[in-house]
């Protein structure tokens, strides 16, 4: 069935438990969305935003299990600009937030998706805290996947030492070696399978050759960050999703978000929960069936919220008719 909107087209074909939708940004980019679910359930949707070099794929595993679960639920996750099958803009300057903010905010209007939770992965959940000043309204919970109000100077100095510049490997599982070698610091349990799934959604074969699944030209964001200078921290924009349930989920080895941090996050929102992984770093694979149950069980708990606030309201309303329409004494 074609869609009704004119800046909304199919992908041509199901993805393994989805499917593939594009949506044209204000600019004239196309935008890969990844679709699961029904688009009619009740239940709250689910948006899904990778980090800086990542792809939908990292939710290959959640998307569906939070889709098809107890209530059924409408998932979608998005290729920012430059990523995975996403068009490479012609000007990486694009690449900042401001735009992806806005690639988000376009997404959201042309698949008719109001109010949601979120699960930003990395740079997606400085997108999610971004879109809680911009879009308030658009957020019913969070999941920040090892992301905080503040990043650590040295997990930034790793990421820009390596984005852009991976060796080309010959094969998947180079790719795989190349991996281990890179980040066995921060997951050191990780099995020879799950460095070749990583290496799968690290790079693509294109005209016989493996390449990365990102716009190399995304280095450039890094370039110009000295990593001698704390970033600007962004406690503004976490204080403003106060009114929502989130959940952080941090990797025990993160060098980019820290357990410092995610103190100071529980002082300042009481009501968070959070989560450890044990042996993993930045990021925490998405893929264990015990974290996918309780990011599940966390959903259902926006879920109840909203379906809470909503009864609230409406008794209020109904409070206030009545007083509205009750005869006045003499």
């Amino acid at each position: 069935m074609p869609s009704p909107h004119p800046n909304v087209t199919s992908g041509g074909g199901a993805q393994p438990g989805g499917t593939s939708l594009y949506v044209t940004a204000q600019d004239g980019l196309r935008l890969h969305v990844r679709e699961y679910g029904p688009r009619t359930a009740s239940a709250l949707p689910v948006v899904c935003l990778p980090g800086l070099a990542r792809t939908v794929a990292d939710f290959d595993a959640l998307a569906p299990a939070l889709a098809n679960g107890r209530p059924p639920r409408r998932v979608i996750a998005i290729d920012s600009r430059g990523r995975g099958q996403s068009d490479y803009d012609s000007n990486p300057e694009n690449y900042n937030l401001a735009v992806e903010l806005g690639d988000v905010a376009t997404v959201l209007t042309a698949l008719e998706i109001g109010e949601a939770v979120f699960i930003g992965s990395s740079r997606g959940g400085l997108l999610t805290m971004l879109l809680g000043v911009a879009h308030p309204t658009s957020i019913a919970g969070v999941v920040l996947h090892d992301i905080g109000p503040v990043i650590e100077p040295k997990g930034l100095a790793r990421i820009k030492s390596y984005v852009g510049k991976l060796p080309q490997p010959r094969s998947f599982a180079e790719g795989a070696e190349i991996l281990r070698r890179l980040f066995d610091a921060q997951f050191p349990k990780l099995t020879t399978a799950q460095w070749l799934a990583a290496a799968q959604r690290t790079w693509k074969m294109d005209d016989g050759r493996l390449v990365p699944t990102y716009d190399v030209r995304l280095s450039r964001t890094l370039a110009e960050l000295d990593i001698e200078r704390p970033l600007p921290s962004m406690w503004n924009e976490f204080d403003a999703l106060s009114r929502v349930p989130i959940l952080v989920i941090r990797g025990a080895n993160s060098d980019i978000l820290s357990a410092t941090t995610v103190t100071a996050m529980h002082a300042r929102h009481p009501k968070m929960q959070s989560i450890e992984i044990a042996d993993q770093g930045h990021v925490p694979a998405l893929d264990d069936r015990d974290l996918i149950r309780r990011i599940a069980e966390f959903v259902a708990t926006c879920d109840a919220e909203r379906n809470g606030a909503g009864a609230e309201r409406k008794s209020v309303a109904t409070a206030m008719s009545g007083l509205t329409a009750a005869p006045r004494q003499r």
